[in-house]
């Protein structure tokens, strides 16, 4: 874009002497006509993309999602880690399409929308009965998809609930909220993993309410201070939420039809869709560190 305003400056200045004699003289002036002109819209072409891009939201603290192949990061605002999930109350589980995290078992790009993200590197190998359409109540994904499942958790004394207000309610101040993040690769195979077996509530398993069971076998979470996610928020509209993460690296196979029935029986997050995505922060600025 600076390249093509820079060109056509030089190309204008040019034109209009075209019809100066050649004596070197005017070529002399000619010469350093242009080198004014081009410095002249060069200043003004980077103060005008300067006034362009959004500015970043760096009084805010960390934000997600990020890559979880990178550990640097300058956002130094800390909060307190929060708690192993096992010692917090499991308050949402929901799923957005496709993965918001880039990582090393989802780093296909799909597109910078709010459908965008990260597909599973395995996609272009499924199988075309692993492809097969399944319609069902669960809506926003289909087989050959990518989704990132959040079951998050607070220190709250609440229960399980829609949306993320289940995590903060007003009775309850100063709250530590955890992510636990699982990349799926959406498929028609009954063999795959159960949705529902995951999103199972268990009533106060050890004194707190947890999932059912989220894979141990994707390899080993990377843990770091980040934010809620989601389309509403971008670089230059940070979220305030402080959250702990522990995003695992590898993708796992899920049935399609596990989701449906998850919809279709109801559960008590209301979760009937898969969400949009945040596209992924690379700022410096706005990432932790990863320890």
């Amino acid at each position: 874009m600076k390249n093509l305003f820079l060109a056509a400056a030089a190309g204008s200045v040019l034109a209009a002497c075209a019809n100066t004699a050649p004596t070197d003289t005017a070529e002399e002036g000619v010469t350093a006509e242009v080198t004014e002109t081009v410095e002249a819209v060069e200043v003004v072409v980077e103060d005008t993309i300067a006034d362009m891009a959004p500015e970043l939201c760096v009084g805010m603290g960390p934000q997600t999602p990020r890559d979880i192949s990178s550990v640097a990061g300058l956002n130094t605002v800390n909060f307190p880690t929060a708690p192993p999930a096992s010692s917090m109350n499991l308050c949402n589980i929901h799923t957005h399409t496709n993965a918001e995290h880039k990582g090393p078992g989802f780093s296909v790009f799909v597109d910078a929308s709010d459908n965008g993200g990260y597909a599973c590197n395995a996609t272009a190998d499924l199988t075309d009965a692993e492809l097969m359409p399944a319609e069902g109540a669960y809506q926003g994904v289909v087989p050959g998809q990518t989704i990132e499942v959040h079951w998050v958790h607070t220190t709250c004394d609440t229960a399980p609930g829609e949306s993320l207000g289940a995590c903060v309610p007003e009775t309850c101040t100063d709250p530590l909220l955890r992510v636990e993040a699982q990349t799926f690769l959406v498929v028609n195979d009954p063999n795959a993993l159960d949705f529902t077996q995951m999103a199972e509530v268990v009533d106060e398993k050890g004194g707190f309410y947890q999932a059912g069971m989220i894979p141990s076998d994707t390899g080993t979470p990377v843990s770091f201070r980040g934010s809620t996610t989601g389309p509403s928020y971008t670089e230059a509209v940070c979220s305030p939420a402080q959250v702990t993460w522990n995003v695992r690296p590898q993708c796992a196979k899920l049935d399609i039809n596990s989701l449906h029935k998850w919809a279709e029986d109801g559960n008590v997050f209301n979760e009937t869709k898969s969400h949009g995505v945040r596209q992924l922060v690379t700022a410096p600025e706005l990432l932790s560190p990863i320890e």
